[in-house]
Formats: C-alpha cells, structure tokens, sequence
C-alpha cells in the first residue's frame, strides 16, 4: 500500500489531521457540521453529554452523546474551500491509518447533516423556515479539480440549468450532485424541498449590490424563475455543493438543512435567527438520535 507523504497528509505534533486537530477516537461517525465556530456550542448544549471538545483556528468539535447515539458537531468556516478541508480531513479520520499513512483496507462511510443558514429563493418560504437540498447545484468550481461523474438525470437537470439561468463558463463550470437519498428520507416533514445553489461569495455572488455593479444583475430572478419538471430552485448559500460532491467520491452520506433567514424575493429578513435555528438543531438530533448505525 503506497504511503502518503507528510506533505500531503500533515499531522500535528500530537499526530491530529492539522486542520481539524482530531484524532480518529474523538470523531463519531455519525457527524453535524455547521458555519459558525460559535455554533457549535449552540448544538452540543442539547446533547446529554460532551466528551470531547478540540478547537484549531475556526474549526472546532464537541464529540458527545444524544441518548446512546454518539455524535460529533463540527464547525466548517465559511465557504467551500473550507468545506474541501473539512471533508477530506474527515475522511482521513475514517480512512487512513494516520501512523502508517497508509490507506485502510477497509472503508468506513460517515453519516454527515449540515445545520446552516441560506437565502430562500422563492416567495411562498417564508423567514425561519427550514430547507432541504435534494440537490446541490455549484457555482464554486470546486468539484471541477475532482473527477466527479454525474448521473445522466443530473447532467440534464444541470444542462436545463445552465441553459436557463445563462450562468455558463464565464463566472464558471456549475457541476450539480444529488443528497443522500439515505439520509434525506429523514428530514421531510416541516421542510421545503428543493435545488440549493452554492454561491464562491455573499455579495456579488448572490446578486447583493452594494458600490460594485454585476455582471448578471437578474442572478436572482434567474435562480427564482428556474423550473424543469418537479425541480425548482429554493435557496442559496456557499457550502453544499461541495459537501455533496466530496461525500459522494468519498463514499459518505450528507444531506444540507438550512434555516432561510433571509428571502431575497419577499425582501424579509429574520428577526429571531438563533431561535428558529434552535428549533432545527433539536429536530435533527431527534432525527439522528433515531436512526440505526
């Protein structure tokens, strides 16, 4: 088995994946991951009890129980560069002896829920809904570095995509990836149902003007009037593409939750964000607490 050099894997000095400072013992396999660093706090309150809490830069876990269900929550950062970093030093928890730097022979595969927060994208969601990415559409063009195959359903969901909304290669490549169809069974009632856009920016990436002008000023008018068959457009953020793209090569499970807190065709803006993700967290750990390793 070929060994991965120290540059490619770097370890600390306590032998942790360097980013995330785990070890494999401190990761569940059964994993939230959320923006804030601060929010990960906000989860692990609801659990019964944390046994391990590691923090490295923005990247922090709480490693604890919800009943007898083990469950880590990990704080990803903004954006899916971080999501790249995240998921890869994950999957080397998992899959990689980190003191051989060989791979395992045998593969491990995480169940991961993403808790975030998005822009809605249609009028009928309201502030503090929750949304469900069946799919996640990127304008990232992380995936693109990635041999990442997409099913012949989703090349002609991304080809309608493209052809619509006029977001081809001159912002960049978009790639589209499906949830786990595993996990996403789970979080259906009480959820809006749709196609998440990931946006590589807050402003101008999700059609905000503040002093810059836009190369496509309508991107939300664009993203909102989408429509091919059952598959629509409901929101926006800057993570889930990646987190299932990377899931799928890396043979893990994810599905991307979000609190819409705002909704950029009603104007809206949320006046109590932190309540309305409060009330997701403990939905998803009810969820998981239920579902059999």
């Amino acid at each position: 088995m070929k060994r991965i050099a120290e540059s490619e894997l770097i370890l600390n000095s306590r032998g942790a994946v360097y980013h995330l400072d785990l070890l494999p013992h401190e990761l569940a396999d059964t994993i939230i991951t959320v923006g804030d660093p601060d929010r990960v706090a906000q989860v692990s309150r609801q659990f019964d009890s944390v046994e391990v809490k590691q923090q490295h830069r923005e990247f922090v876990t709480h490693t604890g129980y919800v009943g007898t269900k083990r469950i880590s929550v990990v704080s990803t950062g903004i954006g899916t560069d971080n999501i790249d970093i995240v998921w890869n030093e994950l999957d080397a928890l998992v899959n990689i002896n980190l003191s051989t730097r060989t791979i395992n022979p045998t593969l491990s595969s995480l169940k991961i829920v993403r808790i975030g927060t998005c822009g809605g994208l249609q009028g009928y969601i309201d502030v503090d809904d929750f949304v469900v990415g069946t799919h996640g559409i990127g304008l990232d063009n992380l995936l693109n570095y990635y041999r990442l195959e997409q099913t012949d359903e989703e090349d002609l969901l991304l080809q309608q995509f493209v052809t619509q909304t006029q977001l081809n290669s001159q912002f960049s490549s978009p790639y589209l990836c499906a949830a786990s169809v595993g996990l996403l069974k789970h979080f259906v009632a009480g959820f809006h149902q749709g196609i998440t856009v990931t946006c590589p920016g807050f402003y101008g990436p999700q059609g905000r003007v503040l002093r810059l002008g836009l190369r496509q000023p309508d991107l939300v008018d664009a993203l909102t009037k989408f429509n091919y068959g059952p598959y629509k457009v409901v929101n926006f953020e800057m993570e889930t593409s990646a987190m299932y793209g990377l899931s799928r090569l890396l043979g893990h499970a994810a599905v991307s939750l979000n609190v819409v807190v705002a909704n950029r065709v009603t104007k809206k803006f949320s006046k109590n964000a932190s309540a309305a993700v409060d009330s997701l967290i403990a939905l998803v750990l009810e969820q998981l607490a239920q579902i059999k390793a």
